[in-house]
């Protein structure tokens, strides 16, 4: 893992930090796992917008991912470590013994050739996939479900991870990657390891072009706006717009916007810090 600062040849250049890439090890991906991706621009089945600051960006085509690791006690070898335009962490193709293909999230330090499986009677090794109820405490985990056989929906993007802290019954605490401490059903599917591409966070664009290549149109500031567009629009001159908020009113910068009513709210222990 590591990045690479380039030489300000052009402009765009100047601050411009990339990817090294060093775990990549394919540059082509598995043709039978891959499948449309049609965009949207942000409209729905009407046509209108809903979304904004969407559109554009260059041509993907998704990788089918196995989030659920149901094929169980089958030995797969891992054959490529390959970039995915659809998610900030890198993925694996897994060969399984009966030829089988599939893609799964990558974890850091996972490598070509290396074994993995899934299973309860596996052993918590990098890249293999347990029940909560399996694991032991302490041990870092990712790609996490919340519903047994739902398939993973928590610390699935580039350099994430949670921690097993503690069992009790049919439930066992898990520190997530916000801070927040939550109870989850032991039956619950975790992979070991934290997510690779952990120096995502420390790449830097370097021009507007690239956000545009991702898909992401330009963001006009709020208090740049009239008062008809948004809470903070309006003003004599360059007025600073208020208390910071979204468009339709709601306030920014601590304000919660978690429903107190929320039926899940009784499997959190300790809220995520602000």
């Amino acid at each position: 893992m590591s990045v690479r600062k380039l030489k300000p040849i052009t402009p765009g250049q100047r601050f411009r930090v990339v990817n090294g890439f060093d775990a990549i090890t394919a540059d082509k991906p598995e043709k039978s796992l891959l499948a449309p991706l049609k965009k949207s621009g942000g409209r729905n089945s009407q046509g209108k917008m809903t979304i904004r600051q969407k559109g554009g960006g260059h041509k993907r085509r998704y990788r089918v991912i196995d989030f659920k690791r149901d094929k169980q006690d089958v030995l797969a070898t891992v054959k490529t470590i390959e970039y995915d335009p659809n998610r900030t962490a890198f993925i694996a193709l897994l060969e399984y013994a009966d030829g089988e293909k599939r893609y799964v999230i990558a974890q850091n330090g996972l490598q070509v050739d290396q074994q993995v499986s899934a299973g309860s009677t596996v052993a918590p090794e990098i890249g293999n996939a347990l029940p909560l109820s399996e694991i032991p405490l302490g041990t870092i985990i990712s790609c996490i479900e919340l519903r047994p056989g739902q398939g993973a929906v928590m610390a699935r993007s580039a350099g994430t991870f949670a921690q097993l802290m503690a069992k009790d019954g049919k439930f066992v605490t898990v520190k997530m990657p916000s801070g927040e401490t939550r109870l989850i059903l032991s039956g619950c599917m975790a992979t070991i390891g934290a997510i690779s591409n952990s120096d995502h966070q420390l790449l830097v664009s370097g021009k507007a072009g690239r956000s545009r290549w991702l898909g992401r149109r330009p963001r006009t500031r709020p208090v740049a706006m009239n008062p008809v567009d948004h809470p903070m629009g309006g003003g004599e001159g360059r007025a600073s717009g208020g208390h910071p908020r979204s468009r339709n009113g709601i306030p920014a910068k601590g304000f919660r916007t978690r429903s107190k009513t929320k039926s899940t709210n009784k499997y959190i222990i300790e809220r995520r810090k602000k």
